[in-house]
């Protein structure tokens, strides 16, 4: 009888040397959880402003405003003629020039330059219906931006709330860690008078331990959605996310809505809705300008251009004009015996005007100097070339179907979004009456949980009241 009293007082011995060792390991844990002093913090309208300045989705579609707008300037822009200039430089080699029958000819090396000044203009029902077109592509891309700036609002508060939420559970574990650990302190006091047994403090550490984890859970949940927060608002935590607050508080206040009002400003002002009108107006001109290739193109060209030309060995030019004023004044002897036979006799031309003597062995210093100078041009010094202008009128006949074909695709990306306009305010008007029952659901739920808080604490109280009294 004495052993079998040895033998339990020693089974309690040991629970208890276990029970203070899980008891420090659980105080040890506790001291994990404990709320860090924040040393910043974050309102709602600042982290819009942020988002706004830094979001980096928001400022991709930003970015989209400035080609629209200089799409719609191209567009106007077509009605204005292109001016296009050129100019530069050549040179070519010295050789040889076969004319064939073994007739060839020696070339001097050429430098030449030009220059133009050209003018287009076409005028056809694509450049006619090009700035409607653009224009609505325009509108289009504005209610992108408003669409984006509504989602990033959205995204932000929406995540703020949700951290908010997150950090007021991560103040309900805490209060159910301190909860548990009274009740904890509780078991022990009872079990060491014997009111209680092993099995119930064991159960109280278990609860607590439990409560510890949810409270580090929710911890990580808290820290997971400010760095998320800060994600969407594009920026890097000034601080390690332990140490943020968000400060705003949102009242709860009746949801005071007509439904349907909300539909109606809905249809008229939902960003991706106007969106997809002013796109399925750029398809309707779209399908205008397909069907305008049936018609005739005016095109108007015009231009003003010049050259020069200069031979780089003055010798070879001044033989080939030798050789040309040779030939010339053979030709004149023939005129002049032709003229000499005719009655009455026709006077004689001169033909050694351009050589030096009458035997015409080379060529006279002002046929020599004209040659020379007629050579001596600069790269810029242009011989201008006439004025040139053309109209044309062109009329298409026959495309291979190929008109049939654009006109088609047009009207079909036509049709195509006006479904999608129709499948959009169809959804936009189910996605607000959605949020209209859910807000007004959450508020009810809202005033139960309210109630039920109330229940809640005075529940407490009572307890704490029994407990006081013991």
């Amino acid at each position: 009888m004495v052993r079998s009293h040895a033998l339990a007082l020693m089974l309690l011995a040991f629970p208890a040397v276990g029970l203070a060792q899980d008891s420090t390991r659980i105080a040890q844990d506790t001291t994990l959880t404990m709320a860090v002093s924040p040393t910043a913090s974050l309102r709602l309208a600042e982290a819009m402003e942020q988002a706004r300045v830094n979001s980096p989705t928001y400022r991709q579609t930003l970015n989209d405003a400035g080609p629209a707008k200089w799409a719609v300037r191209n567009a106007y822009g077509s009605f204005i003629p292109s001016v296009s200039v050129n100019g530069g430089v050549g040179y070519t080699g010295s050789g040889q020039s076969n004319f064939g029958s073994g007739f060839v000819r020696h070339t001097s090396a050429l430098v030449s330059s030009f220059y133009g000044l050209n003018l287009d203009w076409q005028l056809n029902g694509s450049v006619l219906s090009a700035p409607a077109i653009q224009k609505a592509n325009q509108r289009a891309t504005q209610e992108d931006i408003a669409g984006a700036t509504s989602t990033l609002k959205f995204d932000v508060t929406s995540q703020y709330l949700t951290s908010l939420q997150a950090s007021a559970q991560v103040a309900v574990n805490r209060q159910q860690v301190v909860r548990q650990d009274d009740f904890l302190k509780l078991a022990r006091a009872k079990y060491e008078v014997g009111q209680s047994t092993l099995i119930d403090v064991r159960q109280a550490e278990v609860q607590k331990g439990q409560a510890v984890v949810a409270l580090l859970r929710s911890v990580q949940a808290d820290n997971e959605a400010k760095l998320e927060l800060f994600r969407r608002i594009g920026i890097v935590p000034p601080v390690s996310v332990t140490q943020v607050a968000l400060t705003d508080s949102f009242p709860v206040v009746p949801p005071n809505y007509d439904l349907s009002q909300l539909l109606a400003q809905a249809a008229e002002q939902n960003p991706s809705l106007r969106a997809l009108e002013a796109r399925e107006d750029a398809a309707r001109w779209g399908t205008r300008s397909a069907r305008s290739a049936y018609l005739p193109t005016f095109s108007v060209s015009a231009g003003w251009s010049g050259f020069t030309q200069r031979v780089t060995d003055n010798q070879l030019l001044l033989d080939q004009s030798f050789a040309s004023a040779v030939a010339g004044a053979q030709q004149c002897d023939i005129d002049n015996q032709i003229r000499a036979g005719a009655q009455p006799p026709l006077p004689a031309l001169n033909c050694d005007a351009g050589f030096s003597d009458a035997t015409r062995t080379q060529l006279s210093t002002g046929s020599r100097n004209a040659v020379l100078s007629s050579n001596d041009v600069g790269l810029f010094e242009f011989q201008s070339q006439p004025f040139r202008v053309n109209l044309t009128i062109s009329v298409p006949i026959f495309t291979g179907f190929g008109r049939t074909l654009r006109v088609s695709q047009a009207r079909a990306g036509q049709e195509d979004l006006n479904e999608s306009v129709r499948a959009r305010g169809l959804a936009v008007r189910a996605e607000v009456e959605a949020r209209y029952l859910s807000l007004n659901t959450t508020y009810q739920a809202i005033i139960v949980q309210a109630a039920n808080r109330a229940a809640a604490l005075d529940q407490l109280r009572l307890a704490q009241d029994r407990y006081r009294l013991g």
